[in-house]
This record gives structure tokens, sequence and C-alpha cells, in this order.
């Protein structure tokens, strides 16, 4: 009895240590980040007690659930088999894991930091379904061999610090009862339960500058928070009206001067769209550009010449200068311009089930007998993008990296061959390349005697900036260097184009998926949605529109500009008709979603919050705005609202 009667508390002096270990690193990491975006944080007492106060809070809870496995090995072991070979391979390889995996949780924090501007979110989230393009990303973007052999060496570390401080020791040589183990146990079990119960990343989020809230915040906590909430419920989370109502105004809200409903059905949004004039059908290419914010463009302020070719295209289109994209990705772009719906919280409507036969774009060029193609560089398994557009009716033009379509599509399926292919990273064939390879589509297409319509998504606009050598004289692996690649691969194409015989009958929609950087302290950034978008060859006299509008608007337009007549279900207008007191964009980032109308934007959240902000177009800022709208907060609901719930109710289908 002897070995009983020895401290109990030495067999978790490892457990303990680690706890310590990691809220001590999890303050260091906060620090760096806190130092990293300094500038954009107003400094105060009350800000640091919030960051460094609520964040070892979350550091705690996150440093229980990493060595909870361990204190159940340690309550399972027979106590009078402490430290023979079998206890120390156990603890050596459970520990390995744990110490392993917060190295490297915590090293991930920076790079990802660093292009969002958050914790780990519904991003990281994504990521781990699509291992091929973002294990090759980091591959390409960062020396992968050399970050292993950093982490196995802090890993090491972390041993020799056990070891050194005889923690092992002390662990291999106590013993404790079952009784005192169950305890321990027990109050751990108890401590993750609590947290998964009763602890939510939104308790964090308790200051309007976002930089505060995310630093709060415990990074593999919010992983595993957006795991758990990647999808958001509208009618449980978010601020509504009676059904009847929201309806009723968005039913008013939408319609457009050309426009009649067709039922009194409270969510039936169908209308007899009438344009006057002969209706043309020539065939559309839209090439939606990776990552491609408005400051990119002379235009819009740069001075550094970087897209020469579109800054021709748009003196010589239909150029938008203010219109803002749904989102911050690129599902939320193909979304916006293809269903031509408001941003709804949550996954974009493009990876959610339930999404084939949807009312689209493609509901009216496939009545105009178009032949529809989604051409993409990559394999479009990513993002669920071949299900979703293979599902509206598009074939589909991708790199086919084995992953087979769904056997509902029925739609054709074209690869891009490896003889096609000059340039290739993680996330696609250059852009170069895949311009190629739509003239090819658009070839064939227009032998069949059907015009086309082709939605283009680039992809070399994106990190890693990798490009063919030898294109421009710019570094690789700089943004600056792979947008001037883009300009010049877009000038190229265009070029390459009119040597063809359907050019003079083709029309060219220019316009972005997202800008190239969402980060700011506010949950919405709105000059972060700033994008350019141009309609050319529209065999219309060129002109800047300056009208307040959003991507779901372009086809709209486009469809009024042919002089199209149609049966529309789409929340997006003809801007060309659309009068002064119509402007308004719509702005999300997944959780957070409003309505930019004059110069308020007005901003809904999954806590059922509504806050109205007034946007300074000139500065940048928005300022809290303390009188509540009443009408811009209803009409935001509303939008919202009835897009989720005809989502959610199927009456997105198409008839």
């Amino acid at each position: 009895m002897k070995v009983f009667n020895q401290k109990p508390v030495n067999r978790y002096s490892v457990l303990k240590t680690f706890i310590a270990i990691y809220c001590s690193l999890g303050f260091i990491v906060r620090t760096i980040l806190f130092l990293m975006s300094f500038k954009s944080i107003h400094f105060s007492l009350i800000v640091l007690i919030k960051i460094f106060g609520v964040g070892l809070f979350f550091d705690f809870g996150t440093a229980v659930f990493f060595i909870l496995p361990y204190a159940f090995y340690l309550l399972l072991f027979p106590a009078r088999k402490t430290g023979n070979a079998a206890d120390k391979i156990v603890t050596y390889n459970i520990l390995f894991f744990t110490f392993f995996i917060t190295v490297f949780s915590f090293l991930a924090e920076f790079p990802f930091w660093g292009e969002f501007n958050t914790r780990f979110n519904f991003i990281a989230v994504d990521y781990l379904i699509y291992t091929y393009e973002v294990i090759q990303n980091i591959n390409q973007s960062y020396p992968l061999p050399l970050l292993i052999i950093v982490m196995l060496a802090l890993t090491g570390l972390l041993f020799l610090y056990f070891n050194r401080t005889n923690r092992f020791q002390s662990s291999f040589s106590s013993y404790s009862s079952f009784k005192v183990r169950l305890a321990h146990t027990f109050v751990l079990t108890f401590i993750c339960l609590f947290y998964i119960q009763f602890v939510t990343n939104k308790m964090a989020e308790n200051d309007n500058n976002i930089y505060v809230n995310e630093l709060s915040k415990n990074g593999v906590f919010s992983f595993f928070s957006a795991y758990r909430s990647n999808e958001l419920d509208y009618d449980t989370f978010y601020p509504k009206l009676p059904d009847k109502v929201a309806f009723s105004l968005v039913k008013k809200d939408i319609r457009q001067s050309n426009q009649q409903y067709g039922s009194t059905a409270m969510a039936d949004l169908s209308r007899n769209v009438v344009n006057q004039g002969i209706e043309v059908c020539p065939n559309i290419i839209m090439v939606c550009i990776e990552s491609f914010s408005a400051d990119f463009m002379t235009e819009f302020g740069n001075k550094k010449g970087l897209t020469p070719n579109l800054d021709r295209i748009a003196s010589e289109s239909i150029f938008f200068t203010n219109l803002y994209a749904t989102g911050t990705r690129t599902v939320r772009g193909m979304e916006a311009l293809t269903l031509s719906v408001p941003p709804t919280p949550g996954n974009s409507i493009v990876r959610r089930q339930e999404n084939s036969n949807l009312y689209s774009i493609a509901t009216v060029l496939k009545q105009k007998s178009y032949n529809l193609n989604f051409i993409y560089g990559g394999d479009g398994y990513f993002d669920n993008m071949n299900t979703f557009f293979g599902g509206q009716g598009f074939n589909i033009v991708d790199r086919n990296r084995g992953n087979p379509l769904s056997d509902e599509i029925k739609t054709k399926r074209i690869n891009i061959e490896d003889n096609e292919v000059t340039f290739e990273n993680a996330w696609g064939i250059c852009d170069e390349d895949i311009y190629r390879k739509t003239l090819r589509v658009a070839d064939a297409n227009f032998k069949s005697g059907r015009p086309f319509f082709n939605f283009i998504m680039t992809t070399s606009n994106h990190k890693p900036y990798s490009f063919p050598k030898n294109v421009i004289n710019m570094p690789q692996g700089k943004r600056e260097s792979v947008v001037r690649y883009t300009d010049y691969a877009i000038g190229k194409f265009l070029s390459n184009a009119q040597g063809k015989p359907w050019f003079k009958n083709t029309i060219f929609i220019f316009v972005a998926d997202h800008c190239a950087n969402s980060a700011g302290k506010w949950e919405v950034n709105i000059n972060k949605h700033h994008i350019p978008a141009m309609i050319y060859n529209a065999n219309a006299s060129p002109r800047k529109i300056n009208k307040l509008v959003s991507q779901i608007d372009i086809m709209p337009t486009v469809f009024g500009y042919l002089n199209w007549s149609y049966t529309s279900s789409l929340y997006g207008k003809d801007i060309r008709l659309m009068q002064a007191d119509e402007e308004r964009a719509f702005l999300g980032n997944y959780r957070t979603v409003g309505l930019l109308k004059n110069n308020i934007f007005t901003q809904i959240d999954d806590k059922k919050e509504c806050k109205q902000y007034v946007w300074d177009s000139l500065t940048k800022e928005m300022i809290v705005k303390k009188k509540l709208d009443r009408e811009l907060r209803n009409i935001t609901v509303a939008n919202y609202q009835t897009a989720s719930y005809r989502f959610k109710k199927g009456l997105m289908k198409a008839k």
C-alpha cells in the first residue's frame, strides 16, 4: 500500500503542465497577432482585458480538450503498471500527437491571419474537404519540408522541456488511486462538456471592432465552432418579419416598371418582364476573374499601371464603377451571377444540397436555346462547382482529377487534357490556357448553329501567385505580378477572339468574383467588396454607370440590353431602368449580411441583432448610426428572410 501513499498530483504533472504551456503559447500567439493588427485596434485597458482575458478563457478550455484523451488514458491504465515500458510508449505517442497538433495549430494561425485577418473559420473547415488544392497550395506557397522540420523540432523542444523539468519522471514514478484518477477525469470532462454546451464563439464578439473580437478567440475553438455551425437556419438565428409582410415588401422592392406579377401567391416572385425592341440572341462569354479588386485598376486610383488591357476594355464598354460583390468567396460570386439572389447566411447555395434545377439565368438562357458551358481550370469538384452548374444544365469543362460527376447530372463533361496545359498550379491551369480552351469550346458551339453562354472561372489571381515564365517582366509569387498577368491574359484572349467568325456576335462580360482581401475592422468591410464589371462588344455606346448596384444585377441588365421578354424570379434588377431610390447593394460574409442603400449600411447577424452604419466612401470609414432607420431595417430583413425561405421550402426550383 506504500505506493498509493505518494502524492497523487505527480501522476498528473505532465497534464497540468501542458495546460499551463498551452495557455502561455496562446498568450504569445495572441500578442504577436495583436501587434500585427495594432493600427486597426482602438487601444484601451478595456480592449486589452477583452483580448487577453477572454482569450485566456478560450485557451484554457481548448487546452483541456487537447489533453482529455491523455486524461482518459491515465484513468484506464492500471496503477500497478505505472512507469513500465508500455506506459512510456503509449504516453509518448499520445503526447507526440498532442504536442505536434498544438504546434501546427498555433503556427497555422499566422498565414491564415495574414490572409483573412481572422481566426480559423468556415474557410478552414472547407479546406479540410478539398485536400488536393489546399496541400498543393501550401506546398507551392511555403517551404513545406522546412515547415515540417520546424514543427517536429518545436515538438521535440516540448518533449525536452518536460524531460528536463522532470515532468515525465514524476509521472512515471508516481501512483494514484482509481478514485483520484476518476476525480481528475470527471473534472476535465465536466469542463469540456461545459464549453460544448454553454460556450460559443459569439461570446468573444462583444466589440464593434472585428480585430478585437477575433483576437479574443482561440483558433482551434473557432475551427470547431465553425464546423458545428456550417449551416445557419435563418428562422433560428436572424431577425424576422411576418412572412406575409416580408414577401409584400420584397415584391414591391424588386418589381420594375416593365414587370407585372403573374401570381398573387405569397412566395411567388415570378414577374412577366417585357422589353421593347427587337430581341437579339448573341453569344455571351462571362469571365469571372478570381480575386480582382476595383482598386487594381487605374480608374479607381491605382498608379502602377497593372491593368492596361482592362483599362482599355473599360473605356470601350458599359462600365459599372459602383458595383459590389455579394461576398468574399468565389462561390458567393457564382451564386450572385447565376442565381441573382442575395447572399443568404451560412454556406453559399452553390455548396448546399438540393441545389439543382433552380430558377437562374440558366433557366432564361435555355428558354432562348443557348448552349451552356461552365469552364474551370481546376477540378470543378472543388466547392461543389460541377454539381451546381451541372444541376442548372451547364456542360462541364474542367481539369477532371478523377472526381466523377453525380449520376443526376445529365450534361456533358469535357476534360482539359494534359497537352492543352502549358502551366498549372494548385488551383488550376493558367489563364492563358483556360482562354485557349474557351476559344476551342466556342468554335465547336458556333458550328452547332446555336448561341452559346460560356461561364469562365479563372484561377491565376490566387495564392501562390504563380504564372508562366517569360510572359511579363515581374517576379513570381507577388500579388501585383499576378494581377498584371491576369490583365495580360485577358488582352491576349480578346485579341485571339477577334479573329473568330463568332466574335462580332458575342458579348463579353468581365466581372470579379470577389475582392483580393476582405480583412478590415468591421464584420463587413464595404470597400473590400468593390469590384469592377463591364459589358464589352454589346453594340451599345461606351459609358460609365455610377449607380450603386450589385453582382446580382448584371445578368438582368444584359437581358435588358438584348430586349428579352421573359418570366423572372430573380432578385436582381435591370440597371438601365433602376431609379435613384432603387440603388442598393447586398453584402455578406457568411454569418453577417446586410444592405447598402444611399450611404447607410444595415447589418443583420446570427445574434438576431440589427445595426446601422453611416458609410463614408471617401475615408472608407463606418460610423455607428444611433437611431435605427426602421424602413431600411425591414427591407434588409425582408430580402434575406424571403431568399432563405424560398430556398428552404424548395420554391427556388424552376417550374
